[in-house]
């Protein structure tokens, strides 16, 4: 009883170390993201995939981790000699913040320049704005009451992200205190991401919500040469301008109409769209910011020249991003704070962001097509968290995993990695 040492239910997590190898993780981290420490026990190298892992693997607390340590075959399968405990992972984290960060951002942006041309070479990028908020329970610094509309009155941060709107990679991100308003920091944001554009990009395009209109937004898109869909934010001026405007309408109700419109202290007119729909009975008597007697209205502010409708379009297959968030928060930690320092958790918050573009390449890369749009959840149901046997028949270390409906796409996976250029 209890004497199998040998069996694990992370078999599956043998493929991502195989892609970890073939992206030379290990060297790279070494050679790039290297820094004196005092405590020797583990390299950086090793602590850093010691919080990769769990990331992925969806044990979101610090304090789960303590299950990697008893499990030997995982550590087999990772290449991980032992494993540290709770409390040096935070240590680490801690002292990574103040001197390996910036080197792992500077690491994180050298593969994504060359990841993001595979299969084929990038040549229009599609980056889409957001923020979130994240509830803080406890004294961790920099917390700060802001705009949290589920937790009324309890501090948070509010972290700013860019992801591109193809491959769905996350392309740059800020975390912040609670109080930042939605656009503070968007300029220096999207500077940092043009500047990443490979030079085969001919065509940027940018996405965001309401929060980001703002005419240093706009300017510092039109900069680079842009396009952009931002949504308006609807002032009495446009309020009492677009309830007159010639509707066209398109189907069953929907109607679309533009205009040129100057808001208050931006230097000119810009193209305004505007997509009005009937409220139904029910709600036609109640006016909200979207809405205004019988019709509620969408307005954005755009350079595009396609017709209002593709505007209207366009920005609505952002949706893909605000997936993405609520995907951090339930399959990745996100939303799970693991220190009481703003740096550490800082830290913690571009290790999450890497693991999850190492995450999103593995399956762009590696798996079958029907792979790629999984979240990290079902990722793990499918392929990650398979039960497996460790065992050394003639002395040759093997690792058996039960037949099962994935073993075509673990084969594939296999022979994609092997021939996988990086």
């Amino acid at each position: 009883m209890f004497t199998r040492n040998h069996l694990t239910r992370f078999g599956g997590v043998f493929l991502l170390h195989r892609f970890f190898q073939r992206l030379r993780l290990r060297r790279r981290f070494h050679g790039d993201v290297d820094f004196p420490q005092r405590n020797n026990t583990y390299t950086i190298p090793e602590m850093l995939l010691a919080l990769l892992y769990p990331i992925i693997l969806g044990l979101g607390r610090v304090e789960t981790t303590e299950l990697l340590r008893r499990n030997g075959v995982f550590q087999a399968l990772t290449g991980l000699p032992a494993y540290p405990d709770p409390t040096t992972l935070r240590r680490f984290l801690r002292r990574f913040a103040l001197r390996g960060v910036p080197k792992l951002r500077r690491l994180h942006d050298r593969l994504l320049a060359r990841i993001c041309q595979r299969p084929r070479p990038l040549r229009r990028v599609l980056l889409d704005l957001d923020s979130t908020v994240l509830t803080l329970y406890g004294h961790q610094e920099k917390a700060r009451l802001g705009y949290n509309p589920r937790q009324r009155g309890r501090p948070s941060y509010h972290p700013l992200v860019c992801f591109e709107g193809q491959t769905k990679d996350f392309w740059h991100g800020e975390l912040r205190p609670g109080d930042a308003y939605t656009a503070t920091g968007t300029v220096w944001l999207l500077q940092a991401c043009f500047r990443k554009l490979p030079a085969t990009v001919r065509q940027i395009r940018v996405r965001a919500d309401a929060g980001f209109f703002d005419y240093k937004v706009v300017r510092a898109v039109e900069a680079s040469k842009g396009k952009f869909v931002i949504v308006a934010r609807l002032t009495s001026p446009l309020k009492r301008l677009i309830p007159g405007l010639p509707y066209t309408e398109v189907r069953s109700g929907l109607a679309v109409a533009e205009c040129q419109y100057q808001p208050p202290g931006w230097p000119h007119p810009y193209r305004f769209v505007v997509v009005r729909k009937p409220l139904p009975e029910e709600e036609s008597a109640q006016t909200t910011l979207f809405t205004m007697g019988r019709y509620s209205y969408h307005a954005f502010v755009t350079n595009l020249r396609i017709w209002p409708l593709a505007v209207y379009r366009f920005y609505n297959d952002r949706a893909a991003v605000e997936n993405i968030i609520k995907e951090l928060k339930a399959d990745y930690p996100l939303a799970k704070i693991p220190t009481g320092q703003f740096a550490a958790n800082e830290a913690y918050f571009h290790l999450l962001l890497f693991a999850y573009n190492l995450v999103n390449w593995y399956k762009r890369l590696c798996l079958p097509a029907e792979y790629h749009a999984m979240t990290l959840g079902t990722l793990r149901r499918r392929l990650l968290m398979l039960p497996g046997e460790f065992v050394r028949p003639k002395q040759i270390p093997t690792l058996r995993l039960p037949a099962s409906l994935e073993q075509d796409a673990i084969i594939h996976a296999l022979n994609r990695i092997d021939r996988l250029k990086t």
